[in-house]
C-alpha cells in the first residue's frame, strides 16, 4: 500500500496545534527493588505518563486533530465514534471543545465509568451487544445523519496525533535505546514508532499486544491486515477485532516487532505499577510494562528504556480485583 508517511515537520506542527488543548505529559524515572529483580539494576527505565492526559488516555491527541480538521459544514452535522470506551471519551471531549454534536457507540460491557464520562462531555451514548456490532452501528449513523466518523485507530490524523506522543518522548529522552508501546488497532504504535524512528533511527520500538486479541501480530506475520472472529482479554481498550491498512502499513515499516502478553502478565504489571509507582492503571495502560517484565526482558536489559503508560480509565473495584488476582511478585 502506498501511504503518506507523516514527516517530523508535520508531527511538530500537529504538536503545536494541540498545545492549547492537550497536556505535555511527564516522563519519570522508575527506580524500585521489585523492578530491579525483574530486569536488573543496570537497566534504566523511564515511564511516559500519558495516563495524565485530559480524558485519561492518549486517545485525545488524535481525536482533537480529527475534529479540528473537519469543515464548518461537517462541524454542523456533528461527529460519530465507536470504541470500548477511551476513544469515545476522547471524541466526546474533543467535540465539546469545538462545540460539535457527538454520538458514540460502545459495547454494553463497557465500564459504566467510561459511559458516564462520555455523557458528562455532552455526547449521546448508544450501546451495542458486540464490538463488531459497534462498527456496523456507527456506519449506519454516519450514513443516515451525515456525521463524520472519527476512527479509533485508522488514518493520518490519528497517526499525527499519536506521533506527537513520540515527539515528546524523543524530546524528553533523546538517548532512549528502546521504546515500548501498547498495540490495539495499531494507531498508537503507528504514530509513536513513525516519529521515534525518524528522530532516532537507532532506537528500537517494540509493540505489546494482548494474547487474546493479536490482530496486529497476526497481520504482520501474514503481511496484510487481518480480522479476528473473537477477542478475549482483560485489556478491552486493546481488543481491536482487526487491523486496517494505514496503521498496519506504518507499524510494518517502523515497529521492530510485536510481542504478546497474557492477562496474568497484565495483572502483574498493574500490581507492580501500583505498588512501586503508585499508579492506578487499566490493563491496557500496563501492557508496555508487562512487555518489559516478560517477553522483552532480555532485549531491554542494560538499556535505557521508555515504557508508555497509556491509560487510566478503570473503576476502583475492577482495579482492586485485578491486583488481587495478580501472580505473586
Amino acid at each position: 500500500m502506498d501511504i503518506s508517511i507523516p514527516s517530523t515537520a508535520e508531527i511538530s506542527a500537529a504538536h503545536a496545534a494541540l498545545a492549547a488543548r492537550a497536556v505535555r505529559t511527564p516522563l519519570v524515572r522508575w527506580r524500585g527493588d521489585r523492578l530491579a529483580r525483574y530486569i536488573g539494576s543496570d537497566t534504566e527505565v523511564h515511564l511516559k505518563l500519558e495516563l495524565f492526559q485530559h480524558t485519561g488516555t492518549f486517545k485525545l491527541r488524535g481525536a482533537l486533530l480529527g475534529v479540528a480538521a473537519l469543515s464548518p459544514a461537517e462541524h454542523a452535522r456533528g461527529v460519530a465514534a465507536m470504541s470500548g470506551g477511551n476513544h469515545a471519551i476522547a471524541v466526546a471531549y474533543a467535540a465539546q471543545q469545538h462545540r460539535v454534536s457527538a454520538k458514540v457507540v460502545m459495547p454494553r460491557t463497557a465500564s459504566p465509568v467510561r459511559r458516564d464520562l462520555c455523557a458528562s462531555y455532552g455526547a449521546e451514548v448508544i450501546l451495542a451487544d458486540t464490538i463488531h456490532e459497534c462498527f456496523a452501528r456507527i456506519e449506519t449513523i454516519a450514513a443516515t445523519e451525515q456525521r463524520a466518523i472519527i476512527h479509533p485507530f485508522e488514518g493520518r490524523q490519528i497517526a499525527l496525533g499519536t506521533g506527537t506522543l513520540g515527539l515528546e518522548i524523543h524530546e524528553q529522552l533523546s538517548s532512549a535505546d528502546v521504546v515500548i508501546v501498547p498495540v490495539g488497532g495499531g494507531g498508537l504504535a503507528a504514530g509513536v514508532a513513525c516519529a521515534i524512528k525518524q528522530l532516532n533511527p537507532r532506537c528500537r520500538v517494540y509493540g505489546i499486544e494482548p494474547a487474546g486479541a493479536p490482530s496486529m501480530r497476526q497481520s504482520l506475520e501474514r503481511g496484510e491486515p487481518v480480522a479476528l472472529s473473537r477477542t478475549d482479554t482483560i485489556a478491552d481498550s486493546l481488543a481491536s477485532p482487526c487491523a486496517l491498512p494505514y496503521s498496519f502499513a506504518l507499524c510494518r515499516q517502523f515497529l521492530d516487532r510485536v510481542e504478546l502478553v497474557s492477562d496474568d502478565e497484565l495483572r502483574r504489571a498493574m500490581a507492580l505499577l501500583y505498588a512501586e509507582m503508585k499508579l492506578a492503571v487499566e490493563p491496557a495502560g500496563a501492557a508496555a510494562t508487562a512487555g518489559l517484565l516478560g517477553p522483552l526482558n532480555e532485549a531491554c536489559k542494560g538499556k535505557r528504556v521508555c515504557v508508555l503508560v497509556c491509560g487510566s480509565n478503570i473503576d476502583v473495584e475492577l482495579l482492586a480485583n485485578h491486583i488481587k488476582k495478580a501472580p505473586a511478585q
